[in-house]
């Protein structure tokens, strides 16, 4: 996607820039890894980056990464790649939306400082459960098989000599 898109926040439309193109290269890596693992799980269901989650009457969200579960299209894990432009949107905004609605998974990538936030749904809302950088792994144990090392995650573009 390379043009501005809106989301519906608690009422308010928030019109968001273009992604660049290392949020792009980001996302991108993202969903092949989380493509491929999700391939042989029939109960989720990955969509496209950024399609259109409503989850009330006055929130539309647009992750950059969603997994709903097949039956009731739910959404149970968000991924949003933080742009610097405007971070506070997915930082502090769709944050408590998530924590509001009991979002089972988040993670926040950060490419401003090449880390991943990892956050599971507790009995007092999003309760963080690791901070990934490196050659550490982000997994998941609802989807068997995953693994991403948050270098490759972040990984410069190999130039083509």
């Amino acid at each position: 996607m390379n043009q501005s898109y809106a989301e519906l926040l608690a009422g308010a439309t928030l019109v968001r820039r273009a992604p660049g193109a290392r949020h792009e290269l980001i996302c991108a890596r993202l969903h092949q890894r989380v493509g491929a693992s999700v391939a042989n799980v029939p109960s989720t269901r990955l969509l496209a980056p950024r399609s259109e989650v409503c989850l009330s009457g006055d929130t539309t969200v647009r992750p950059d990464l969603a997994l709903v579960t097949a039956a009731s299209a739910k959404l149970w894990l968000a991924a949003e790649v933080v742009s610097s432009d405007d971070h506070r949107a997915d930082t502090v905004v769709k944050k408590q939306i998530y924590e509001d609605l009991k979002l089972p998974r988040l993670w926040m990538i950060d490419p401003r400082y090449d880390n991943v936030e990892v956050y599971h749904a507790g009995e007092y809302g999003l309760m963080l459960k690791s901070m990934l950088a490196g050659c550490e792994i982000l997994t998941e144990t609802l989807l068997p098989g995953f693994q991403l090392t948050i270098a490759d995650l972040f990984a410069a573009v190999q130039s083509q000599g």
